[in-house]
């Protein structure tokens, strides 16, 4: 136990039958269950964990390959089944470096969050070592995962290690969460419209000689495709439906404005090229509906931002009488 916690640590795993068992055996004594979920690795993934010996382990094998999200779904739930008062996710070729694993957890079961996540992105020294591409491409989806799933105090949302309370993890409804590469925004979201406590963690990330699986031409336009929707669920769970909020009016209005303040513009626009002379009150037709937009726009960012589950809101954990 760690604090008073029962720590289960799953484990998604395709092809790692070279680092999976370097997992296991750094894995810290005070993980009390290891859930590895091997998704139909073509390679003998699952000989090496049942090589290892290692008592804490309990290995699941998939039939089908349902994707590094559809992994950690299975994994929560065989952890819940064991008792995990916390899960921790750590990845199958041992970029996640174990010894960070307190100050993760720290945040959960000590100061009351539900959900911590790591944090590449912390200092300039943070870059050295990423790929530049990798670089860039994170910055921009943090920013629009900010965008989508509330959680504006965060940044590097595809870092996926990451712990969670097992009572806010039973709320979600992991059935719906995307099993694929965007599993870690789509779990933002839900998280986000329960309103549960997240924070950032800084913990560096450990790069190695792995060649990444992911086919950017099909994970692009799926993950823009759920950020897109998942940003709509969002605003119509937390703003509409459970609590019918400003935000929610201010956005429809700012949208709607704005869409036809631009309209007339380009009309506008058109009429000068063909050697129309645009009267003051076409002008304005276009600029004061744009203008208003723009600021009920910005106000109805300002109130999302402001409504960031932040804060600690679950009783820490009570240590274990010896």
């Amino acid at each position: 136990m760690y604090k008073g916690a029962t720590i289960a640590a799953v484990v998604p795993a395709y092809k790692e039958e070279q680092m999976i068992s370097k997992v296991i055996e750094t894995m810290p004594d005070f993980v009390d269950h290891i859930v590895i979920v091997d998704d139909h690795s073509p390679d003998d993934t699952s000989g090496a964990v049942m090589r290892a010996a290692d008592p804490r382990v309990t290995l699941i094998r998939h039939e089908v390959n349902q994707g590094v999200g559809g992994a950690i779904i299975t994994g929560h739930h065989a952890a819940m089944d064991l008792g995990s008062d916390v899960n921790v996710i750590m990845a199958g070729d041992a970029q996640m470096d174990p010894d960070y694993l307190p100050q993760l957890l720290d945040r959960v079961t000590v100061e009351g969050f539900g959900f911590a996540k790591a944090n590449r992105f912390f200092s300039p020294e943070s870059f050295e070592g990423m790929p530049r591409h990798r670089v860039f491409g994170n910055i921009v989806l943090s920013f629009m995962t900010k965008l989508t799933s509330g959680y504006w105090h965060l940044f590097d949302p595809q870092n996926g290690y990451t712990a969670i309370r097992t009572e806010a993890l039973k709320r979600v409804p992991l059935h719906a969460v995307s099993r694929r590469y965007s599993f870690e925004n789509d779990l933002l979201i839900h998280l986000n419209i329960l309103q549960v406590s997240a924070v950032d963690v800084p913990i560096p990330a450990v790069y190695g000689n792995e060649v990444s699986s992911i086919k950017l031409g099909r994970v692009i336009p799926e993950l823009l495709n759920l950020l897109f929707r998942g940003f709509w669920r969002r605003i119509w769970y937390r703003y509409v439906l459970w609590s019918f909020s400003p935000i929610a009016l201010l956005l429809v209005l700012g949208l709607f404005l704005s869409a036809f303040g631009l309209g007339v513009a380009v009309w506008v626009c058109f009429q000068i090229a063909g050697s129309v002379v645009a009267t003051a009150a076409t002008v304005m037709l276009a600029a004061l509906p744009l203008m208003l937009g723009t600021q009920m726009l910005i106000s109805a960012l300002q109130l999302d931002i402001q409504a960031s589950p932040s804060s600690p809101t679950f009783l820490p954990f009570e240590p274990a009488e010896k």
